[in-house]
């Protein structure tokens, strides 16, 4: 073979690989959950957060946020079934949108936070339910008190996210308890015993 013509074929052999991965890199992030990589994630915490809403003495739906919240998965996309979840929440940053409301939350009448300064949530099953879609299993701890509670949570996507180029696998879920069942029962039964739990999560790849 001509100096030439082994060179160019050398070009073309290294260029090759750089072709395929700039062509999936141009492709986006995937909603195929089976496509996510396997292995441990962590919470964004700029990204995660819980959305809680009750009835309002039954004139309103009243809408807060809880936004310190630290979790680690494993994730198998093969088999749902082996991946994990771990949950911690700091009870301070429930928030009500209201100073005076927020001051009441942290009390003995709901959250307690000096005594209980962090809630847990920890999966024991995930089942899929469908290609998107999983129910996810666990024990929520509030107060030091335990229960099972399960969540329903939907897959969005997976790749590197445009702004810090980490990979990335993003899920919603949705859920409810009754703050009652975690001793939480100041104002029952004007102020709604149920609590609709809306949740949102960006996963980054653990190093």
């Amino acid at each position: 073979m001509k100096p030439l013509a082994a060179l160019a074929l050398l070009a073309l052999i290294v260029a090759l690989p750089l072709d395929a991965w700039a062509q999936a890199e141009a492709a986006g992030p995937s909603t195929d959950p089976t496509q996510v990589r396997p292995g441990r994630y962590r919470l964004d915490p700029a990204h995660g957060k819980i959305t809680w809403s009750l009835n309002h003495l039954g004139y309103s739906t009243y809408y807060g946020q809880i936004t310190d919240v630290a979790a680690e998965a494993t994730l198998d996309p093969r088999e749902p079934a082996k991946s994990r979840l771990s949950v911690t929440i700091n009870t301070a940053s429930v928030n009500g949108l209201n100073e005076r409301l927020n001051e009441h939350l942290r009390s003995p009448d709901f959250f307690d936070v000096e005594k209980f300064p962090q809630a847990s949530y920890v999966s024991t099953s995930i089942e899929r339910t469908s290609p998107t879609t999983a129910r996810v299993n666990g024990e929520l701890t509030i107060k030091g008190i335990t229960r099972v509670v399960s969540f329903d949570a939907t897959f969005n996507q997976a790749g590197i996210n445009p702004v810090d180029k980490a990979y990335t696998v993003g899920f919603d879920g949705r859920a409810v308890i009754r703050r009652s069942d975690f001793g939480i029962s100041a104002f029952l039964p004007v102020l709604g015993d149920e609590v609709q739990l809306r949740l949102e999560g960006e996963f980054k790849a653990a190093p």
